[in-house]
Parts: structure tokens; C-alpha cells; sequence
């Protein structure tokens, strides 16, 4: 091998780097961050799957002689492969010292940022589609962001920002005209008490969008590209070579010396692999230009062939093309390939995964491999002893020896033939989301009929993910040649399909008998597809498919979201300067949006730095025999490695165990840390700790073996009113059932993220840290460093979503690392990879509700016993309070005059699960409102009749005797039925249900009375300090956590609203335990009502020091105030405070205020449902939102719609999967889907709701939790679809949907003829893959 390198040239935001030292195994997302500190591209998953770290590549081609823009995720981009190519970088796209670009400045002020982490990735995302169509249609604006995550916003922001560049952008057709479609029904009545405005943002202030103005593409490397005398580059590294051969011959020369060294093209394979797999490869090549793998052949009259180099994306233009230049019955497998080409991964893996790769890589998962089998696909491979043809069939894909490619040969092209007249070609998947989700089981079939016929000549099926490799159901389409295309070779070919792809009963990925009915469920699908098909061939011969089945053809579709936001508009006579009420841009907006905006992880290295990663344990419940540490120590660059030896104080604080000692409680507890000179050193080093254990008995990982064992966190907490046991013996009637709610990965975009510094001077320690409460921080870094608080400081500028995980896990994680740093004596950077996140800091509590419900005939419920119990893991964390919180909001919005509520944490060992949006009421109101449909189902009236039959109508208390009044709910229930139109279009889903049997739509109103703050009336408190500079500038801070819902902009307004100046005059620094110490956790939706009433105590004070002399010249300005008031020796600083809503709770005698006040709202949500497969489409979502009075409608829209679409997550698609020993398996975005721009509602309109509510600041609401609940009306829409369809089926329509309803659940739900033929295995025969926790 050789032992020089060559020098890698490219080009990144216009600059050449030439790097003379190229490491093949470095990405360009560590490239562009560590070596060149462009920190603007963010690390969020490091799998591709986020694409918080999409750049745009730009390379010219030579022989077409155009350049191609294409999105990519930095994460999987290997820095040689981009010899000759052009990076841009959000720096590059514009920067606020520079000039802000276009799309960075409308991504802000539509309020498309929030946490902001997610902000420079769909920058790119909607950058990179401008530069390729300048006027974009919204379709192509929503394809462009598929492979964005953003977990803050709900992303219709986010896409109404980039429709502004849409010259077609459907927008309420209403806007404009002064009347909004929402109030068409009812007319304008003139006693409106207030004017309802719909704009969140002013279009006029938009800059143009000028293509003419982007950088040039760099002509060196056009110069380069034309090079006749390209000579083969290789780049040496210290365990890796990488080598770019220029000719064919030249890499058929090394693929016979290095036949195992995998040719890297798009990386989206390999990459991976080497990631989370481990696998290394000493050599690598590249083959990216040469000019024989990028071929394009239509002249070929049987079809068309597409080198092997072109990305799945240019595959999908190449197939579009043919499509629109041949006849439909020819390109029947290019239509079935451009379906899936459409959703499958996100554009940035599209157009960097090739073709090549793809097939000869050969996932189980693969989209596309089937339909290329099916539609009779062969691979032209090369090699030095020549060209073959390979059959892209089913022995191919099934990876048998004689089938696959030789080690030494390489993939030249794919042929793609036409399909023939009567020859039928289709895909067919299902996800557990739309879009960027491997399959759960997806299809490839092919029939070709006798001419003239139906009878079958040739017939193909081939299945992924449903075993190690594509399966093709060769035996079975032999058997079905020569039969009829008809129900009796449908029903023999279910039977035969089911015996020759047998899914085992332990199979890995579970979902075992769903998997086996969607097989069974595709092939019918395909069947009628068939069967339509041949009716438009001879409408004589072969009768179309019945009327109700049409509907079973099309997938859902996906369309652009649209949708409306009102307000209530500002009092026309406020003062100009005052922004309270108006809907400003977050204050980060612009940097979230040109990546200036600085997160821990951006914060340039510090002299002597360190890496730290952990090791955790593998086992739930075992005692360590040892740990050997010595080949980690051994390892280049490693420094120390830390364990609970190393801990100077407490190692066990408050029940909390930063390194474990002795024993191991979970999967993923803690055991050591390996600090080192650079994270992959770190992480090598940490792969070398040896550590060995005995299992201990029992390890309790569910509930259920939780009550088994008796083991509980904390006592039971009850609330009890009326007579509920003599109430139950005077009903009409009495149910009982039992509720399942699986757990939430916060999933925020930032992982936890630690920088610990420690100090030269008296034991200090400087950390930044992204977290909600420093506080709790400080604490648990002076315990475990045995030093006084007033040591330990704290930092906090921002954090990238936070969603309660950033509450109590970052102060334990803070301990580990300030140990470390304490003992290595220098700074410790700790970054938590995806996977070690989500292990380690766990998420929402599983829950399992128990009813039992006493009613009357009319629906009157007079009596209810409920219990909940949480699954909390294995140290206290907040379980105790949540279960608290759980059991004070259990009535939801109702009032049943003999209640009882019962509830308990339960000790697991699960990791412990923690604070999470809603803080237990999502979990425990799915009960709630399932015994409500139970009830209508047991009286034959609609779910929303016995809902408002038993809401609370007047002032009344609550069944811990708090009095409230129920006016705001009532408003909200109200105008949700009425302006949503609910009754008509529950009639029109009816109607629309008689006519289709495999698809059912569904509508469900749901009400909600949601508590903000805590009952210990401690944490309710706040503190501010306000600095006057001289210059009539004003430095602002106070003691809450800016986590992205825009408090410290609100803290803004309050401040300019307060001294009366304007709000351009405030500057806030970041929240730090040096400038307001002992500040309590930003969490229960209290951040603004608490801090805003402490940031207008501190204005105040300074107000009335500056009243003497304000007298004295009324008309003076501000600037002469303050001098003068510095003349006068008046301090111009002031400490702010509020003492906090005085909320309280007695637990022994089930009574309290424990909450100051509440947010009210409904939520009318309208689903469809694919019964066949379990998909579901949410169509359309109103949200009434009792917002009061809105210091800043764009904010609290923006939380708002957020929350809902986390909640219509938590409810339909993220299900955590964790193993019968209690480890999770879901570990990163292929594992876990949280919604993507494609499940939100196609229509979206939320209104806010006027109240009064004079104990909040400027009679505001905290709405930052409220709308998570909400999405429970997608969960009950859906509930409604699939009682439907099992009333048709002549089923029960009650039964328990329990939540997450995943496609899974909603298909099995959904019983018929295929889920009665699927084979079932006894339980007990064997362990499966997965288990439920709850």
C-alpha cells in the first residue's frame, strides 16, 4: 500500500481547502465543525436520519457540462469523497454580519425557528431547492423538507416559509378579502367583543429572492473535472487507505488486488455499517467519476438502462422522463419505482444513495429491489475477466453464492425493461410513517396474463423485511400459473404465501402477526390493482372490482399542509413602541437561521480539552464480578478512566447514582467514563473496558411484574369525592377496562451536551450546559465534588428542545462529567451520542389505567374508580410527582360527582423515566377519555354527546374541592363544534364509510382543562436583574432557561412594555447561577408567568428610582433620564422577584389549590384510515386555544401547534421497543419516528381563545404543554374510523386501543378475512423480540 497521501482539494462557501493529511475514515460533518469551526451544520443523530447536518454538494459534470446542486447530511459524507466538489454551508448561505439570505430571513420571521437546532438544516433543505427551481412548487417545498426533523415547531411554519418563494403557494384563498373561511358557516356577528387577526408576519418586509446573486460554482474545479490527465489520487490514513481510481480498468485493477474493499459512492451503506455496526474496512475506493457508471440508455426499444453512479434521486428524474416520453402499459415498473422513489429515506439519502449501491447492497428493507425483481431487472457487472449480466431476481436477493457478484466485480449498470401489454407491475409498502421510514413490510409483484386473457402466464412476488434478506414467493407463483385472475386464486395464493414465507414467532423486529397480514393484506391490494386494471383493458370481458373496494387501490396521499392561525389583533390604541400582544420573532430567530446561533457543542475548543464517553452496562439487574480498564488505558490518546472510586463526594445523591458501584439497576446505567485527546479515541477506548456480572432475580421491566413483586418509588396518592361505592350500586350500568400507554423519547435535537471547566483558583468549576434548570445542576455537581454551590457556576444560553428532559437528567450527567474533569484536572467536553441519549436519559412514563364506570341509561356518569400506574425505572427522579400530577388531573374536564383516583409509580429496571411536555396528563387522560367512548358506546350516542353531557357547565370545585370556573371551557368546546362543522362532516365521514369498506374516516372533539405551575408554592418562584447603562441601554436577566419557546423574547417585551422604551434597547445575557442564583426549573408551562412578573418587578423598582426625575422633565428622553439619574447617584440595577403563585396540596386530606389557574381548550381532529394496512392520514385539525390574553401570538401559535403534533406523535407513530430483558432497542431516528412534515394535518387552524386572567402577568397563560393533549383527538378520530369498519365486520365496537395506535394496533383492530388466516403461535412457546412496558 502506499504510504503518501495526495492532497484532497474542494471547495467549501467559495474557499479551496487543500487538506494534506486526509483521513478516509473522517465525515464532513466533523470536517467542516472541528477543523474548519463552521459550527453552523449541527450533529443531531449521526445516521443520516435527522438532517440537522445537511449541506449542499455541488458538482460539474463533464460530460453533460452541467453543474448539479444536490442536498446531503454532512454526517455520511466521507471528506475524500468530495475531491472536486463545492460544499455550502449555512455560512455560506448568509450570516447576519454578511447579508442574510432570502430563505434565512423569511425561515425566521415566519417563525419557523424555535429551539433553532433544526433551523441551518432546513435552511439547506429549502436553499438547495431554490437553487435547482428558483420558483418552486409547495409540493416540491414539502418533498424537500421529508428528511428534516424539527421536534419543536409542528413544521407547518417552517413550510409556510418556503411556500412565500411559490409563485402557486395555496394560501386561505380568504386572506386578503377580510373574511376568514372559518366564520363562512355563521357569518360576522357584530357583538364579536374582540378583532381576530391572522397575521402572524408581514410579506412586505421579505427581501427578493435573487438567483442571479448566488456564488458562482469555483471554474478551478470545472478546470479539474476537464482534466484530460486525471491521474489516480489516494488518500492514506492511520488505519485506512482511500484510493480514486480514474479509469475503468483502473478500478477493475483494484477490485481484483482489494476484492473485499467496498466501493464508496453515497456512503448511505458503508457509512452506517461502520458507525453502529462496527464494521472497518482497511481500504476503500471511490470510484465517483468515471464516465461509464453514469451512463443513460433509452435507445434500447425493451427498456432503458441507468448506470450504477447515479443517485436514487436522479434515478427518479431519468424514470420521471420515460414516463412522459412512452406509453403508460410500457413503463408500468418505472410508475411502481417513481411511487416509492417518492418516500423512501429523506431527498438528502435520495441523492446521495446510487443505484449501484443500492441494489448490490441488497437490504432485507429495500423499496426498491422487489419492484426491479418483478419487472425482470438485470445487473450489467464488469470485472477484468469481462462484462455478464446478472438477474436482478429473487436468487439474487435472497444472497444465494451462485446468484451474487464476484468479489472482484463491479456493478456497471442497471436494465430496466418495458413492461408488456398484459403485463401488470406494482409496489406496495407500508411504513410506520409516510416518509423516511424503512418498511414493515413492502412488496414487489408482477403478473403477466395470456394474451387477451386472464389467465396467469407469469407471476412475481417478492417481500421485504419480513426476513434476513428479500424474499421471493417463487413455489407459490409457480402453483398459480394457468389459474384464473379471480377470488379462488386469491384465497389459494393467501394459503400459499403465508406457508412459504414464514416469519417466526421470535423474530427480530417483532410485529410478527401484523407482518404476516400485511403480506397477505399487500397481495390483496395488488389483486384488486390487477383487477382494475384488466376491467380498463376489456371493460366486457372482465368485470371491474365492487364499488366499495375502489378505495382500497390508492395509497394515502401526501399533500402540502395549509391552514389558518387567529388571534386577537392588538388594541389599535396601544402605544406604537409596546410589543406586548404583538407577534415578534423569536430574538434568535435570524441566528437560528443563519447558524450563528451558538449551542455548547459550538463552543471552540479550550487548550487541553477532553473527550469523555461512557460505558454503560448491558445487564438490567446484576452485581459487577469487575471491571479491567487496562486495555482502554492502553489505548492512543486516552487519559483516564473515571469511575464511582473517582467521585470526591456523594455518589448516590438523593437517590440518583452518578457512577454504579457494586451493582448495575438498568440497561444503560452508568458505569464509567473514558476521557481521551478526541472523541474517537474515547469512544474506541470505551469498546475496550471489560466488564463482567452476575444476574441478580428478579429483573422487573414491566408494570405488571412490578405490582407481581410489590415493587414501588413512592406510597399511593389518592383523591376521593362523594359516596363512590353506595354510587355504583345505583347506576344503570357499570364497565370496566384497562388502558395501556406506552412511554415518549423526548427526541429533542440537541443530545445532552456538557462542557465542564474546571478552575485554577479554590476548588471552581465553570459549566455550560444545555438544561432547564441550573439550579438542580449546581446541586448535584457540589455534592459529587464535596464543594459549597457558591463553586460551582452554571451557564445556560440556550438549549437545542428540551421538553422536560433537560430537567433532571443533565445534573446527574453534569456530575459524571465534573468528576471527570475534577479528576483529569482539565476540561471535559461530554456530548451524549443518539443512542446513548436515548438509553440513558429514558423518557415519558408508561402508564396502565384501570376504570371501572358507573352511568345511567341518558350517558349521566355518576360514578368512577380509577387507578393509574406508572412505570418510573429504577431511581425516584420526578416519578413521585408526576404520579401526583397524574392523579390531581385525572377528571380531565368533567365532573362525576362520586370519584376516585388511586395512583402509584412503580420501580423498574428500565432506566428512569423522567419529566416530559404535559408531565403525565397526556398518559393519563387517554384513560379518561377511552372510558368516555366506552360509556357512548354502551349508549348509543356519539363520544361528543356524553363528553359535553358530563363537562363542568358552572363554577364548581374539582374533586380535590380547588373552585374554578368553567366559562373558557365551554367558550373553547363551543366554537371547536361550530367552527370546525363537526356534526356536518361527522355526517359526510359517514356517508363516505357506507361507500368504501377498506377505508373509514374518523372524527373526534376532545375537550381539555390542563393545570400550569406545581402545588409546592416554593417552586413557583423567580428572580430578575435589570441593568441601565449609561447609554440608555438595557442588560436584562433572569433565572428562566431559553429552551426554544421564546422566553427570553417574551422577557424582552416585558422589559420594553415596563420602562416604556423601545424593546431594541434590551439586550438579554444568558441565564447563568452567578447572576440569579437558586432560579427554579423552566418547566409546568410557568417560564413566562413567572419570570415575567420578576423581570416587571425589577423594571418597576427602577421605574419608580427614576419617577423624581422624570417629573422634573417630562419631556426629556430616556437617555437624559438615566444620565441624570447617574448624576444623582441613583442605581440604575435592580434585583427582580416574585414570590410565586401560592399554590398548596395536602394529600391527607385530598384537598388543596394546587394549581393557580387553568388552560382550557378542544381539539376536533378528522382522520382516514387504510384498514387493510393500518396507515392512517390526519386530514384536517382545529385547535380552540384559551390563550387569554397572548403576549406574543407568534410564540404561543407556535408552542401551541408544536405540542399538538408531539402529541399526535406520542399517540400514533413513536413506539419505544424494548427487549424481554429491558433493553431499548429504539435508539435513534430509523428506531424511533417522531412526525415528519408529512403527518401533520393537511389542513391546520388554530384559534386563540380571549379569557381573563388577572393573576398572570399582563393576564396572559402558559401554553407551552397545553396543545400536547390535543393530539389525543388524532388517537380518538382514529378510534372512531376503526369502530366503524369493526361494526360493519360485525365486531364489538368496544375494545381497547391503547396508545401509540401504530399502524400495527389500528390494522389488527381492524379484523377480517386475512387477520383470521394468518397463523398464530402459542405464547408460550416461545420469547418474543420485543415487549409492551406499560
Amino acid at each position: 500500500m502506499p504510504s503518501s497521501s495526495d492532497e484532497l482539494i474542494f471547495f467549501v462557501n467559495g474557499k479551496k481547502v487543500i487538506e494534506k493529511n486526509p483521513v478516509p475514515e473522517m465525515n464532513l460533518l466533523f470536517y467542516v465543525r472541528k477543523v474548519l469551526h463552521l459550527t453552523g451544520t449541527k450533529y443531531s443523530c449521526g445516521g443520516g436520519g435527522c438532517g440537522a447536518c445537511t449541506v449542499m454538494i455541488s458538482r460539474y459534470n463533464p460530460e453533460s457540462k452541467k453543474i448539479y446542486h444536490y442536498p446531503a447530511t454532512a454526517c455520511l459524507v466521507p471528506v475524500c469523497s468530495l475531491h472536486g466538489a463545492a460544499v455550502t454551508t449555512v455560512e455560506g448561505v448568509g450570516s447576519i454580519k454578511r447579508r442574510i439570505h432570502p430563505v434565512q430571513e423569511r425561515l425566521a420571521k415566519c417563525h419557523g425557528t424555535q429551539c433553532g437546532f433544526c433551523s441551518p438544516g432546513m435552511v439547506m433543505s429549502i436553499y438547495t431547492l431554490l437553487r435547482n427551481h428558483p420558483e418552486p412548487t409547495p409540493d416540491q417545498i414539502t418533498e424537500a423538507l421529508g428528511g428534516n426533523l424539527c421536534r419543536c415547531t409542528g413544521y407547518r411554519p417552517i413550510v409556510e416559509s418556503g411556500k412565500t418563494f411559490s409563485p402557486e403557494s395555496s394560501v386561505c384563498q380568504m386572506k386578503g378579502s377580510g373574511k376568514c373561511c372559518m366564520d363562512l358557516d355563521e357569518g360576522c356577528s357584530e357583538s364579536t367583543k374582540e378583532r381576530m387577526c391572522t397575521k402572524l408576519y408581514n410579506e412586505d418586509e421579505f427581501q427578493p429572492l435573487d438567483p442571479s446573486q448566488e456564488p458562482i460554482f469555483p471554474p478551478e474545479l470545472i478546470r479539474m473535472a476537464e482534466d484530460p490527465h486525471k491521474r489516480r489520487l489516494t488518500f492514506q490514513g492511520e488505519r485506512t487507505i482511500w484510493i480514486m481510481p480514474v479509469t475503468l480498468n483502473g478500478l477493475l485493477e483494484l477490485k481484483a488486488s482489494y476484492p473485499e474493499a467496498p466501493l464508496v459512492m453515497g456512503n448511505t451503506a458503508v457509512g452506517p455499517g461502520m458507525k453502529f455496526n462496527n464494521e472497518f474496512h482497511p481500504v476503500f475506493i471511490s470510484p465517483l467519476g468515471l464516465p461509464e457508471l453514469n451512463l443513460v440508455d433509452t435507445a434500447n426499444s425493451g427498456g432503458v438502462t441507468i448506470g450504477a453512479r447515479h443517485s436514487l434521486a436522479q434515478m427518479k428524474d431519468i424514470l420521471h422522463s420515460l414516463t412522459l416520453e412512452q406509453p403508460k402499459e410500457k413503463t408500468k415498473t418505472h410508475q411502481a419505482l417513481l411511487k416509492h422513489l417518492r418516500t423512501l429515506a429523506g431527498p438528502q439519502i435520495r441523492n446521495m444513495a446510487t443505484l449501484g449501491g443500492h441494489v448490490v447492497s441488497r437490504p432485507d428493507f429495500s423499496d426498491l429491489n422487489p419492484i426491479l425483481a418483478a419487472g425482470n431487472a438485470t445487473i450489467n457487472v464488469i470485472s477484468k475477466e469481462g462484462q455478464r449480466q446478472i438477474p436482478l431476481n429473487g436468487p439474487f436477493l435472497e444472497r444465494l453464492p451462485e446468484a451474487s457478484l464476484k468479489p472482484e466485480e463491479v456493478a456497471l449498470s442497471v436494465f430496466i425493461p418495458y413492461s408488456g401489454q398484459w403485463q401488470y407491475v406494482s409496489g406496495l409498502r407500508l411504513a410506520q410513517r409516510q416518509e423516511n421510514a424503512f418498511a414493515i413490510v413492502n412488496a414487489g409483484m408482477s403478473v403477466e396474463f395470456e394474451e387477451g386473457t386472464n389467465t396467469i402466464k407469469d407471476l412475481q412476488m417478492l417481500f421485504g423485511s419480513v426476513a434476513p434478506t428479500v424474499v421471493s414467493a417463487s413455489q407459490t407463483c409457480k402453483q398459480l400459473i394457468g389459474r384464473q385472475w379471480d377470488d379462488q386464486m386469491l384465497s389459494d395464493a393467501c394459503q400459499l404465501v403465508l406457508e412459504e414465507i414464514r416469519i417466526p414467532p421470535d423474530a427480530e423486529g417483532g410485529m410478527v402477526e401484523y407482518r404476516r397480514t400485511l403480506i397477505i393484506s399487500l397481495l390483496f391490494k395488488f389483486y384488486l390493482k390487477v383487477r382494475r386494471w384488466l376491467s380498463e383493458m376489456d371493460p366486457q370481458k372482465f368485470p371491474d372490482i365492487p364499488e366499495k373496494f375502489v378505495s382500497a387501490l390508492d395509497d394515502l396521499p401526501i399533500e402540502t399542509p395549509q391552514g389558518i392561525q387567529m388571534f386577537q389583533c392588538v388594541d389599535p390604541n396601544q402605544p406604537e413602541q409596546d410589543p406586548v400582544g404583538h407577534p415578534i420573532m423569536h430574538q434568535s430567530g435570524i441566528k437560528h437561521a443563519t447558524g450563528e446561533a451558538k449551542f455548547v457543542d459550538d463552543m471552540p475548543r479550550i487548550n487541553q480539552e477532553l473527550c469523555l464517553t461512557v460505558v454503560t452496562s448491558t445487564r438490567a439487574h446484576a452485581k459487577i464480578t469487575s471491571i479491567d480498564v487496562s486495555e482502554a488505558l492502553a489505548y492512543p490518546g486516552v487519559v483516564d478512566v473515571i469511575t464511582a472510586e473517582d467521585v470526591p463526594g456523594d455518589n448516590n445523591h438523593s437517590g440518583e447514582i452518578f457512577y454504579a458501584q457494586n451493582e448495575v439497576i438498568c440497561v444503560g446505567q452508568i458505569i464509567c467514563t473514558v476521557a481521551a485527546d478526541t472523541y474517537i479515541h474515547a469512544k474506541e477506548a470505551a469498546k475496550r473496558v471489560k466488564i463482567t456480572y452476575d444476574d441478580i432475580e428478579p429483573a422487573i421491566i414491566t408494570i405488571e411484574q412490578a405490582l407481581e413483586h410489590n415493587s414501588f418509588l413512592s406510597s399511593e396518592k389518592k383523591i376521593e369525592q362523594g359516596n363512590v361505592d353506595y354510587a355504583f350500586k345505583h347506576v344503570d350500568h357499570i364497565i370496566e377496562g384497562e388502558i395501556h400507554v406506552e412511554g415518549q423519547e423526548h427526541f429533542y435535537m440537541e443530545t445532552q451536551t456538557i462542557l465542564a471547566i474546571p478552575q485554577t483558583e479554590d476548588k471552581e468549576m465553570v459549566l455550560h450546559v444545555g438544561t432547564q434548570f441550573p439550579t438542580h445542576v449546581q446541586e448535584y455537581v457540589s455534592a459529587a465534588l464535596k464543594v459549597p454551590r457558591n463553586r460551582i457556576a452554571c451557564q445556560m444560553k440556550r438549549t437545542g428542545g428540551a421538553f422536560g428532559g433537560k430537567v433532571t437528567k443533565p445534573a446527574l450527567l453534569g456530575a459524571v462529567c465534573a468528576v471527570a474533569a475534577h479528576k483529569t484536572g482539565r476540561p471535559i467536553r461530554f456530548i451524549l451520542d443518539r443512542s446513548n441519549d436515548m438509553l440513558i436519559t429514558a423518557g415519558r412514563h408508561p402508564l396502565l389505567g384501570k376504570y371501572k364506570i358507573g352511568f345511567m341509561n341518558n350517558g349521566k356518569i355518576k360514578a368512577a374508580d380509577v387507578e393509574y400506574y406508572t412505570n418510573g425505572g429504577c431511581t425516584p427522579d420526578e416519578s413521585e410527582m408526576v404520579i401526583e400530577f397524574i392523579v390531581l388531573k385525572s377528571e380531565n374536564a368533567y365532573h362525576i360527582p362520586n370519584f376516585r383516583c388511586r395512583g402509584r409509580a412503580c420501580k423498574t429496571n428500565l432506566p428512569s423515566n423522567t419529566a416530559f411536555r404535559g408531565f403525565g396528563f397526556p398518559q393519563a387522560t387517554v384513560v379518561v377519555e377511552a372510558y368516555i367512548a366506552a360509556v357512548a358506546s354502551k349508549c348509543n350516542l356519539l363520544p361528543e354527546e356524553i363528553r359535553e353531557i358530563n363537562m363542568y357547565k358552572q363554577i364548581s370545585k374539582t374533586a380535590y374541592k380547588q373552585t374554578f370556573n368553567p366559562e373558557p371551557l365551554r367558550r373553547c368546546w363551543k366554537e371547536c363544534l361550530q367552527k370546525s362543522s363537526f356534526f356536518a362532516r361527522k355526517q359526510a365521514a359517514e356517508e363516505f364509510n357506507k361507500n368504501n369498506y377498506w377505508k373509514k374516516k374518523g372524527l373526534a372533539v376532545v375537550p381539555m382543562k390542563f393545570s400550569v405551575a406545581v402545588p409546592m408554592a416554593f417552586y413557583n418562584q423567580a428572580a430578575a436583574l435589570v441593568h441601565i447603562f449609561l447609554d440608555g441601554s438595557v442588560l436584562l436577566t433572569h433565572g428562566g432557561c431559553e429552551l426554544g419557546q421564546g422566553l427570553h423574547t417574551k422577557m424582552i417585551q416585558v422589559a420594553s412594555r415596563e420602562l416604556n422604551i423601545p424593546k431594541s434597547y434590551v439586550h438579554l445575557v444568558e441565564t447563568s447561577t452567578v447572576t440569579v442564583p437558586n432560579a427554579v426549573f423552566t418547566a409546568g408551562s410557568m417560564g413566562a408567568d413567572i419570570n415575567g412578573k420578576a423581570v416587571q418587578n425589577a423594571c418597576q423598582t427602577l421605574l419608580d428610582r427614576l419617577q423624581p426625575i422624570i417629573k422634573k422633565n417630562p419631556k426629556g428622553k430616556w437617555e437624559e433620564w438615566v444620565k441624570k439619574a447617574f448624576e444623582e447617584s441613583i442605581s440604575l440595577s435592580a434585583t427582580g422577584y416574585f414570590k410565586g403563585y401560592q399554590t398548596n396540596m395536602d394529600w391527607e386530606k385530598e384537598e388543596g389549590d394546587p394549581y393557580p389557574y387553568y388552560v382550557y381548550g378542544a381539539a376536533c381532529s378528522e382522520v382516514e384510515v387504510d384498514c387493510l394496512t393500518g396507515a392512517h392520514k390526519l386530514l384536517r385539525t382545529d385547535i380552540f386555544m384559551d390563550a387569554a390574553f397572548s403576549i406574543n401570538p407568534a410564540l404561543d401559535i407556535g408552542q401551541v401547534e408544536g405540542a399538538f403534533i408531539q402529541g399526535m406523535g406520542f399517540y400514533t407513530i413513536e413506539e419505544l421497543k424494548y427487549s424481554p430483558k429491558g433493553v431499548l432497542y429504539s435508539r435513534g431516528p430509523d428506531d424511533y419516528k417522531i412526525p415528519t412534515v408529512t403527518e401533520i394535518p393537511e389542513e391546520f387552524y388554530v384559534t386563540m381563545v380571549r379569557s381573563r386572567n388577572p393573576i398572570a402577568i399582563y393576564s396572559s397563560k402558559g401554553l407551552g404543554e397545553a396543545g400536547m393533549f390535543l393530539g389525543s383527538s388524532v388517537l380518538f378520530a382514529i378510534y372512531d374510523a376503526v369502530t366503524t369498519a369493526r361494526k360493519e365486520r360485525g365486531l364489538s365496537d368496544i375494545f381497547p386501543l391503547n396508545s401509540p395506535a401504530t399502524p400495527e394496533v389500528i390494522r389488527m383492530a381492524c379484523k377480517d378475512q386475512f387477520t383470521d388466516m394468518i397463523p398464530r403461535d402459542d405464547p408460550s412457546t416461545f420469547t418474543p423480540w420485543s415487549i409492551h412496558v406499560s
